[in-house]
């Protein structure tokens, strides 16, 4: 019998064609009314034609919603980075969220990370985690920030 816990589904992927604005907005609109309706919560980046995407919620829904998103043909090269049993939901409040993140005109301080490459080239899962964990905060600061 299948478990039925909360789990978390981390994965990276490449736009099959670079995503204007309004597309992402359509994009969003479509995965907002989906994930609220499924009970599912997470996070969507997109820069530079690569997306970088976080979903949470029940197995038996986050599952097949990750089989439906690996067929999409609006990006290929799906890796899942992380796919984990969670005790608590890291976006409870969003059902999708999502920041614009613009190309930095400036080099990056030591440390910083612009690109996902890291993640999708590591054999340790962890560090996705991290990645995920520390994504996280930044949305809630950058959230309260704007309140």
């Amino acid at each position: 019998m299948r478990h039925d816990g909360l789990i978390s589904v981390l994965y990276s992927s490449t736009a099959t064609a670079a995503f204007d604005e309004r597309e992402l907005e359509a994009l969003l609109a479509q995965c907002r009314a989906s994930n609220a309706d499924a009970g599912v919560t997470g996070m969507l980046l997109y820069r530079a034609g690569r997306f970088f995407q976080v979903l949470e919620g029940r197995e038996s829904v986050v599952r097949p919603l990750v089989e439906r998103i690996a067929l999409d043909g609006r990006h290929h090269d799906m890796r899942v980075l992380v796919d984990s049993p969670i005790e608590a939901r890291e976006f409870a409040e969003w059902t999708m969220g999502y920041e614009r993140i613009e190309a930095p005109t400036d080099a990056a301080p030591s440390g910083f990370r612009d690109t996902f490459a890291d993640l999708e080239n590591s054999a340790d899962p962890s560090a996705a985690l991290r990645a995920a964990h520390e994504l996280s905060l930044w949305f809630r600061v950058r959230a309260h920030r704007s309140q």
